[in-house]
């Protein structure tokens, strides 16, 4: 409410303001015409009584000479004068020499001599003067006609004169009217102006109004006007620019929009950057990829806009590439390395944005290929273990093989010495290459199950009576336990006892003699938990996430020693995950390790609580 009336105040401020201005300039306007015409038409119609007077007065002069006096005597001089006099004039009778012989409003012997009169100078000259001045004798302004003629055997002149305030009322009069007139006209054409003014205000009101809703993003259209002139012609054309502004920001935001939930979603990180370094855009993608922080600037573009990029960005790698292609103006590419704990690899471009041909800022993409380095390295690794596994047990047959058809078969005490030798490298070959077979196959997704409703007992009860004889045979306790009433789990028996067996057989590999392990089993939040607990050497933190790849081992010789190939843990966890579980593993160095496997319970129908049950893409 505050608002609006605020609004309304300054738009009444506005137009009172505006309509002033009008009023004022029109008033002047008008007033200057006044006074112009003023000026000119008095002047003008004064000119025109004047020149009136003087044809009047010629007139009378003109009678008046057409009947001289008889005589100059004063009798008949003034009998004379008071006759033409009765015309309306003030009517003089001069001698050539000046003297007043007789005057019809004035004793004539009392009179100065008036030849000095201009209008006389120029009638006993010309025979006819003329002059407007100030009378000598009767201090008012007169219109003054004199004419020479010939009576009583000498030169006269007939003066004849007007009073000028007979002409200067006329004109006042003219004046008056004039003067009234023009105001009742402004007056009238005032008030007529200020109610079209008052409608002409209120139309461009509105459209100050639209303009206004049109600014703040309201693209209501306006009320089409009644009148068909230039502002109704105006509110159409606004009408049109907004309907077609609204659909252009429509169109605009939608693909903003679009192009935002793109980048926005895209697995690939992607930042923008202007030519002062400052962040335009980037998406989750490159938070997580470059390693910052939410502290550092949240986990969303409005969190890091604007902000420079090195406040944000602590990777130098990432940093050079971005001023390289600021500062070079060509597209670069590199690869960056980024994390100390879990290190990841990114393959990265930078580009120059170009406005025109100046360089506005740059944009940088990183595309993730931790998982091609990975399996490169495991290629590698996987090629270099499985040569290692092989040729320790191969060189050793080959070696005794040699040794025996170099007479030593006939050796009786070394002979079957080395036969057992060479059959304990074979059985070796043997597990090995059949463990690389079905970890194939594991990762083919050609291992078939047999699932179905599985009483945990019957996975873990066997493991453990197979492994109490190593156990002892170490000095090692094992303890099984397990709580009451549990759930089947939904799965295929044999392969569940090959996971179990083989954290086992990992457990007792690598805890001492008067160590301890523990099997326990329970149900919690619709799973299976299992967990196979030692008091062994332990996992380095640094190594635990490398656990389940496959040749790893905690202690390369103790396995070779007791004949692990380094698979068990890789075979492990595909089984899990083919059941629909996981495993995981918490290690401490020096005391111990808990593998723990999460597996779905069976539902009432027989079929897993975690859906249907298949083995991972390889």
């Amino acid at each position: 409410m505050t608002v609006a009336a605020t609004t309304d105040y300054s738009s009444g401020k506005t137009k009172s303001r505006l309509f002033w201005k009008i009023a004022v300039v029109c008033l002047c306007l008008l007033l200057l015409m006044l006074v112009v015409l003023d000026l000119f038409v008095a002047r003008g119609i004064r000119n025109e009584l004047q020149d009136s007077a003087f044809s009047h007065l010629e007139e009378l002069a003109r009678v008046a000479v057409l009947k001289p006096p008889p005589s100059l005597r004063p009798p008949s001089a003034q009998e004379w004068i008071n006759w033409i006099a009765s015309g309306g004039v003030r009517a003089t009778l001069i001698g050539s020499g000046g003297e007043v012989l007789a005057d019809s409003e004035g004793d004539a012997s009392g009179m100065e001599n008036h030849r000095d009169r201009p209008e006389i100078r120029q009638a006993l000259l010309t025979g006819s003067g003329r002059a407007t001045r100030t009378s000598g004798t009767l201090g008012q302004d007169l219109v003054y006609l004199a004419v020479r003629f010939d009576a009583a055997g000498g030169a006269l002149v007939l003066r004849l004169s007007v009073p000028l305030e007979r002409l200067d009322g006329a004109v006042r009069d003219f004046r008056r009217r004039l003067w009234g007139t023009s105001s009742l006209m402004l007056v009238l054409t005032g008030g007529i102006a200020l109610l079209l003014f008052r409608r002409t205000s209120n139309r461009i009101g509105r459209l100050k109004d639209f303009s206004r809703r049109v600014a703040e993003g309201d693209f209501r259209p306006m009320p089409m006007e009644r009148s068909n002139d230039e502002l109704a012609e105006l509110s159409e054309s606004l009408n049109r620019t907004a309907a077609r502004l609204d659909g252009t920001i429509r169109t605009l935001t939608a693909e903003r929009n679009q192009s935002s939930a793109i980048l926005a979603s895209m697995e690939e990180g992607v930042a923008v950057i202007d030519s002062a370094q400052r962040v335009v855009f980037c998406n989750r993608a490159f938070f997580r990829a470059a390693g910052i922080k939410p502290g550092d600037g949240g986990t969303g573009d409005s969190a890091c806009r604007e902000r420079p990029i090195v406040e944000l960005l602590h990777a130098p790698g990432l940093l050079s590439l971005f001023q390289r292609a600021l500062t070079g103006g060509e597209t670069v590419r590199g690869e960056v390395v980024t994390g100390s704990v879990e290190t990841r690899f990114y393959a990265v471009t930078a580009a120059p944005v170009r406005s025109g041909s100046a360089i506005s800022g740059a944009v940088m993409v990183l595309h993730d290929i931790t998982e091609i380095r990975r399996l490169e390295r495991a290629r590698r690794d996987f090629v270099a273990n499985v040569s290692h596994e092989f040729r320790t047990p191969l060189a050793a047959i080959q070696g005794f093989a040699e040794t025996l058809l170099e007479g030593a078969f006939e050796d009786r005490e070394n002979g079957p010495r080395f036969v057992r030798i060479i059959h304990e490298h074979a059985l070796r070959l043997g597990r090995l290459t059949e463990d690389l077979l079905k970890l194939a196959r594991i990762e083919a997704g050609q291992l078939s199950l047999e699932t179905g409703p599985v009483d945990i007992s019957l996975v873990i009860d066997p493991c453990v009576e197979t492994t109490r004889l190593e156990v002892e045979r170490k000095g090692i306790a094992l303890d099984a336990g397990r709580a009451p009433d549990l759930p089947p789990v939904q799965g295929d028996v044999r392969l569940l006892q090959e996971v179990v067996q083989n954290l086992l057989d990992n457990a007792v590999r690598y805890t001492p003699a008067g160590g301890r392990i523990q099997v326990h089993a329970e149900a919690a939040g619709g799973k299976m938990l299992l967990s196979v607990s030692d008091t062994g050497i332990g996992i380095p933190r640094a190594d635990q996430h490398r656990v389940f790849e496959r040749f790893y081992r905690a202690d390369a010789a103790r396995s070779r020693e007791s004949g692990g190939t380094g698979l068990g843990l890789a075979i492990a966890k595909h089984l899990v995950e083919a059941h629909g579980g996981r495993i995981r593993v918490e290690s401490e160095l020096g005391r111990g390790s808990t593998f723990t496997v999460s597996l779905p319970l069976a539902s009432g129908d027989g079929t897993a609580l975690g859906g249907e049950i298949r083995f991972p893409a390889p």
